[in-house]
């Protein structure tokens, strides 16, 4: 049982199990899926790991130290969002082919990293999609409900066993709506961005997993990851507040356990776990 009740299933013969960490968010959140991932990789019989990075740098984009650090999670594809481009020094690391680190598809051509990924877990191959959601964002990417239609002509995704999608999204409306609109083309799809975990993990009619958003590993007595006083002071004067950090205190590791049928390219189990971790648990 993780902290949230529900119940993890043993995994079936045949069955894909993905465990999928919502957005990561500076020192802390590192620390955090440092110190759990390797018993959950045991635990829960992982097949592959994914992992939302556009947070690690003290909270915007990526960094080479940083990267450095989570590199050695060994995940199998590494999603950001709209903050992947924050850090100058971190742009080398995107359009490093060689490195699993991938961005959202729906920006325009010319644009440092790619935004999408496959490999192989065994005779199965994988496809790993990063989107962004239009809704209440400054930058305006291109439709992503429209741009997923286009990458699911790409030979490599349409010729996958398992199609995941990482929907870096600020509406909880454009979220769902997005689930439906990819249902029974997508193995699964989670939303990333808000740091928020949201109740409504479920599988969709035609076999598609589905949460709003997955939730962030960072720290707990925040604001999203970040120091309280400073989003409060932003609130009550309207300033742009310097973010900061807290080393110390419990942080919170949220993640989404997801076992796909290759066969029919379904997820069968879906289970969002939840984690307050002290400085002795």
């Amino acid at each position: 049982m993780n902290d949230e009740g529900m119940a993890i299933q043993k995994k079936s013969d045949g069955v894909l199990r993905f465990l999928i960490f919502g957005d990561v968010v500076g020192r802390p959140g590192r620390q955090a899926v440092t110190r759990v991932l390797p018993s959950w990789r045991a635990e829960y019989e992982l097949d592959s790991v994914i992992v939302n990075v556009e947070n690690i740098a003290h909270g915007r984009g990526i960094y080479p130290a940083a990267m450095e650090e989570a590199l050695l999670w060994k995940a199998d594809v590494y999603t950001t969002g709209d903050h992947a481009w924050d850090n100058a020094k971190g742009i080398s690391l995107l359009e490093d082919k060689k490195l699993p680190i991938i961005r959202p598809a729906n920006y325009p051509k010319g644009v440092p990293g790619r935004g999408w990924q496959v490999y192989s877990l065994g005779a199965r191959q994988v496809a790993v999609i990063n989107l962004q959601g239009q809704v209440f964002f400054k930058n305006d990417p291109n439709n992503p409900f429209l741009e997923f239609d286009e990458l699911m002509k790409q030979p490599e995704i349409a010729g996958a066993d398992v199609v995941l999608v990482d929907f870096h999204v600020e509406a909880t409306s454009e979220a769902r709506g997005f689930g439906w609109h990819v249902d029974g083309r997508a193995s699964a799809v989670w939303g990333t961005h808000t740091h928020v975990p949201t109740a409504d993990a479920q599988i969709l009619p035609k076999g598609t997993g589905y949460i709003t958003d997955a939730g962030m590993c960072g720290l707990h007595n925040s604001v999203i990851g970040i120091d309280p006083m400073g989003p409060v002071k932003g609130f009550l004067t309207q300033l742009k507040i310097k973010q900061t950090f807290d080393n110390d205190g419990p942080v919170e590791v949220n993640a989404l356990l997801i076992d796909v049928d290759p066969e029919k390219s379904e997820t069968i189990g879906i289970a969002l776990i939840r984690k307050i971790l002290n400085a002795t648990n």
